[in-house]
């Protein structure tokens, strides 16, 4: 009979707490102000994608800490289209008005819920 060992390997990290995480160093550069998905990815060191499914997350964590996650909507360069209404946390591809792809991305930070 084969024992396997408990051998940490190099190179591999295992968080000892919870202030470690992805989502924990996401709402820490959020309470320091409003920050695009691009800004954050360079800040905690993963890529933009991820950053919008760990938004996700987080916005339901915040709710259930009394906080919320404020959405300054983007913004098209061009005629001045602001996206209000999207749920998407994602920045959009075209400008439904001039069909212009140059758009500023949402912001995000945290507030207190009122």
């Amino acid at each position: 009979m084969i024992k396997k060992r408990n051998i940490q390997r190099p190179g591999v990290r295992i968080p000892v707490a919870a202030l470690d995480t992805i989502r924990h160093k996401l709402t820490v550069e959020l309470t320091d102000g409003p920050l695009s998905a691009r800004d954050i990815s360079g800040r905690i060191g993963v890529s933009e994608k991820e950053v919008y499914d760990h938004l996700e997350h987080v916005r339901t964590t915040l709710h259930r800490l009394g906080r919320i996650l404020i959405v300054k909507p983007a913004e098209c360069v061009k005629c001045g289209f602001v996206f209000e209404k999207r749920k998407r946390l994602k920045k959009p591809g075209k400008c439904p008005l001039c069909r212009s792809e140059f758009i500023h991305p949402p912001l995000f930070s945290i507030g207190e819920e009122l």
